[in-house]
C-alpha cells in the first residue's frame, strides 16, 4: 500500500502536496455527519464552497429546505461553442451506528494506510479527489476547452428529491448546455492478471421499485389455533422471494462485461472470477427484491388482520414492465403488491467525448489497463440528470489493492478508503480534466 506522498500514475509530485491534501480534505469532509440523523449537508457544503471560492470560482449554495444544501459552480472553458461536462457528487451519507464500528464513524481517522469513516467510499472520497485535482490544474494555469459544471448535492441516499431532483426541476438552466456527466459509482479497479487491471466504468444503473407486500386475514385471540394469518402469509411470501433467483436479463453493458470476462476465465459463471466484486456485478444481470422491513400487530396476544413487508426492488433497464408480474409469480396470490416509489433505470452507450477522456486518463495513470463499461445495481443521481438529456457515467477512479473488498464498503460498517486509492484517483481526475 502506498505511503501518503507516493506519486500516482508515475509522475513525481513536489513535496507530496496533492497526496497529503486529498487525504486531509477527505478526512475533513467525513467529519461532517451529513446523514439523515445528523446535521444534513450545510456545514459540509460550506466547506466545499470555500474550497471552490479559493480557486477563483463563484459557487452557488442552493437549498431546497433548511440545511439541505447543494453547491454548484462552473469553470469556464476556452471554447464557448463546446458542450459542457457535468461532475456531480453527493455530500450526504447513510447513518452509522458508532457501537458497531472500530473507529468513530465520523472521525475521518487515518489509520493503517486508510481513511476511515462514513462516506470514505460513498462518496466523500470523490469530492476530495475532484476538489484537489481541480485546484492543482487551475493553479498551474490550466483552462478547460469546454465548461466544467460542478454539482455537490444533497439527499442522494434518500432518492435525491431535495438534491439533484430539485436542481433539475427548479434550476435546469444551470445544466442546460451539459451533454455528458460523471458521478458515482464506477471507476474502481480489478486485477484480472498479474499487474493487469481493468476499470469498471458505470454506463447504466438499475431502476428502483420500492414496494409493499400486503396481506390481510382474520384477526383474533392469540391463544386460538388457526391454519393461516396475515403474518404467516407475509412470512411465506418473503421466504419465497428470498430463495428465488430471477432469470438473467443482459443489457448491452452486461453483455460486454460477460463477454470480456469469458475471454480470460474458464469459469462457467464468468462473474465468479471477480471474487468479492461479483456481489456488486451479479445483481445487475437480473431483477432483485429484498425485504427491508416488516410490520404487523400491536399486542402480543392478538393475531393481527394486517401485515406488510417493505421490499427494495431493483429493476434491469428496459424490463420495467415485467417486474410486478414476475414478483407475483413468486410470492403467490395470498398477498397484494403496492408500489411505493419507482424510478426508471438508465443506460448510455460508452461512446463520446467523456468516455474517450476516461480511457485516456486511465491509460496515462495506469498504462496497459482496460476500461470496461458496466451496469451496476445501485441507484444514483444519474436518474435525475439523465432527464435533461445528459449521458451519465459513473467514474470515481480508484486503483484498489489486490483483495480489497470494495463492494462491502458501500453502506458497510468500518467503511474506509486506502490512501493509495485516493492519491491515484486525484491524479486520474487531473488527467480527466485535462483530457476533456
Amino acid at each position: 500500500m502506498a505511503d501518503v506522498g507516493e506519486p500516482a500514475g508515475g509522475r513525481p509530485r513536489e513535496g507530496g502536496r496533492p497526496a497529503e491534501d486529498v487525504v486531509a480534505l477527505c478526512s475533513r469532509l467525513i467529519r461532517f455527519d451529513t446523514s439523515i440523523t445528523g446535521e444534513f449537508e450545510r456545514g459540509c457544503a460550506e466547506l466545499v464552497a470555500e474550497e471552490l471560492a479559493a480557486m477563483g470560482l463563484q459557487p452557488q449554495v442552493l437549498e431546497s429546505q433548511p440545511r439541505r444544501s447543494n453547491v454548484v459552480a462552473r469553470v469556464t472553458g476556452s471554447d464557448p461553442t463546446a458542450p459542457a461536462v457535468l461532475v456531480h457528487i453527493h455530500l450526504d451519507v447513510v447513518p452509522a451506528d458508532p457501537g458497531e464500528w472500530t473507529v468513530p464513524p465520523f472521525s475521518g481517522e487515518v489509520r493503517d494506510g486508510q481513511v476511515w469513516g462514513r462516506g470514505a467510499v460513498d462518496m466523500k472520497n470523490m469530492a476530495a479527489m475532484t476538489l484537489v485535482a481541480l485546484r492543482e490544474r487551475l493553479a498551474a494555469g490550466w483552462r478547460p476547452r469546454r465548461d466544467v459544471v460542478l454539482a455537490f448535492v444533497s439527499d442522494e441516499e434518500r432518492g435525491g428529491a431535495d438534491g439533484a431532483g430539485w436542481l433539475v426541476e427548479r434550476h435546469p438552466e444551470l445544466f442546460e448546455d451539459c451533454t455528458e456527466a460523471v458521478g458515482e459509482a464506477g471507476g474502481f479497479s480489478h486485477e484480472y492478471a498479474p499487474g493487469r487491471r481493468a476499470y469498471f466504468v458505470q454506463t447504466g444503473e438499475k431502476g428502483i421499485a420500492w414496494l409493499h407486500l400486503v396481506a390481510r386475514g382474520r384477526g383474533g385471540h392469540g391463544a386460538l389455533q388457526r391454519d393461516s394469518s396475515a403474518v404467516s402469509a407475509i412470512a411465506d411470501a418473503v421466504s419465497r422471494l428470498s430463495s428465488h433467483r430471477f432469470d438473467a436479463k443482459p443489457t448491452p453493458s452486461t453483455t460486454e462485461l460477460l463477454s470480456w470476462a469469458a475471454s480470460w476465465t474458464e469459469d462457467e459463471e464468468p462473474l465468479r472470477a471477480f471474487g468479492p466484486l461479483a456481489r456488486l456485478l451479479d445483481p445487475a444481470l437480473r431483477h432483485t427484491y429484498n425485504a427491508t422491513g416488516l410490520a404487523a400487530g400491536q399486542q402480543h396476544n392478538v393475531v393481527p388482520s394486517f401485515a406488510r413487508a417493505s421490499i427494495d426492488g431493483r429493476v434491469v433497464p428496459g424490463h420495467e414492465d415485467d417486474f410486478v408480474r414476475e414478483l407475483l409469480e413468486v410470492v403467490g396470490d395470498a398477498v397484494t403488491v403496492e408500489v411505493v416509489q419507482r424510478s426508471t433505470g438508465v443506460e448510455a452507450p460508452f461512446t463520446g467525448l467523456v468516455p474517450d477522456a476516461i480511457r485516456r486518463a486511465l491509460q496515462r495513470a495506469d498504462p496497459g489497463s482496460l476500461t470496461v463499461p458496466t451496469l451496476l445495481p445501485i441507484s444514483t443521481d444519474a436518474k435525475h440528470f439523465s432527464r435533461l438529456g445528459i449521458g451519465c457515467f459513473g467514474f470515481a477512479p480508484m486503483r484498489t489493492p489486490l483483495g480489497y473488498d470494495f463492494a462491502s464498503m458501500f453502506h458497510g460498517v468500518d467503511e474506509r478508503v486506502p490512501i493509495s486509492a485516493l492519491v491515484f484517483g486525484e491524479r486520474v481526475m487531473e488527467h480527466f480534466f485535462e483530457e476533456c
